[in-house]
Order: C-alpha cells, then sequence, then structure tokens
C-alpha cells in the first residue's frame, strides 16, 4: 500500500533539495514524477527553487480551492510518485485528498513543508498540521542554528530585527527585506529581546 509522508524541518534545512534529489532519483530509473507547489511561492514562478542551485519546473500549481485529486487522478494517474513542496500551505481538505491518492491511486505522497510559523505555533500551518494528523510517516529533516546547535524555530526578520507577529505570509516585495532563519530557541529568545 502507498503512504503519505511527510519530511519537515526548519528553515534552510534542505527540503526542496531533498525533494528534487527523489525526483531525480525517480526519474534515473525511468519513473515518472508529478511535483507540486503552492501558488503562494511566488519567488520563482512555477519553478522549484533551492539556495544551493538546482532546480525544476512544476507539474501542479494549486491554491486554496484546487481539487488535488481530481487533477492527479485525471492527468498523472500514471506516476510512481507525487512530491509536494511547501506543503504547510495546504488546506486540511487537500491533505485528505493526497491520503486518497495513496488509498485510491495506490501512488505514495512526499510532502515536504515546515512544521512551526514564525510564532512558533503548529496552528499556524493548517496544512502542516493535518499532516501530522494523518501521514503514515513522519520525519524531521535537521539543520543547524547560527549559534551551532539544532535549529527548531522558523525566525521571521525585518529589515534586520525579528518580528513575531503578522500575517503567516509574507512575500518580499522590494521595500522592505525580509528574511528567514533557522533558530535554536535559545538564539529566538535573545533576538526576541532585542525587539
Amino acid at each position: 500500500m502507498a503512504k503519505l509522508y511527510f519530511r519537515y524541518g526548519a528553515m534552510g534545512c534542505g527540503k526542496t533539495m531533498q525533494l528534487l534529489q527523489v525526483a531525480f532519483n525517480y526519474e534515473e530509473r525511468g519513473h515518472k514524477v508529478c511535483v507540486i507547489k503552492p501558488k503562494t511561492d511566488t519567488k520563482h514562478g512555477t519553478k522549484l527553487y533551492t539556495r544551493i542551485g538546482p532546480e525544476r519546473e512544476t507539474n501542479i500549481c494549486f491554491d486554496r480551492a484546487t481539487d488535488l485529486f481530481e487533477i492527479i487522478s485525471r492527468d498523472y494517474p500514471d506516476v510512481q510518485c507525487i512530491l509536494v513542496d511547501e506543503s504547510q500551505f495546504l488546506t486540511p481538505a487537500q491533505v485528505d485528498q493526497l491520503m486518497m491518492v495513496t488509498i485510491k491511486l495506490n501512488i505514495p505522497v512526499m510532502c515536504y513543508g515546515l512544521r512551526l510559523n514564525f510564532r512558533r505555533e503548529d496552528g499556524g500551518f493548517e496544512g502542516a498540521t493535518r499532516l501530522l494528523q494523518i501521514a503514515h510517516d513522519i520525519e524531521e529533516i535537521k539543520t543547524i542554528c547560527e549559534c551551532g546547535h539544532k535549529a527548531t524555530y522558523n525566525a521571521r526578520f525585518l529589515d534586520g530585527k525579528l518580528v513575531a507577529d503578522g500575517p503567516d505570509i509574507l512575500i518580499d516585495d522590494g521595500k522592505s527585506k525580509i528574511e528567514y532563519r533557522a533558530l535554536c530557541p535559545a538564539c529566538y529568545e535573545r533576538h526576541l529581546k532585542c525587539i
């Protein structure tokens, strides 16, 4: 039976790089994959992009109204794997649709995304929360903080200062410098005291 996987980690841990590696491995062996990302991720259009260079065109860009099961069953029933980047932006219904892909179409689905938002809340990303509830297999992809310890938090910096409130989605508009960093709890608290 196919499974629904959730691979999560803080910013910069290599989630997209791992997704691209999985796609490469399948395709190198002659198998087809379907790569999905949210329309919310507008920085590189319909491409997946990594900080270290590799990129790839996606098959599906979804919004909150997209029925993923319908599109996959209609247009991609012959793929051997579904790969979802930025899966924290899925709706709970879309996570359930991906579960149906594993059950009804017997296609494994691997979701890569954040577990926590920049306010350190599980509930900040409903897609991640639902994946944590129902995924068959959950694994953390680890990274390190600027101090060298394990990073578990995603911190948002606006013009160099940590911000602990605001909208869940904030994309660089060219007017302010928006930066996200993976921090350990101690460094997050240190930056928080500077606010």
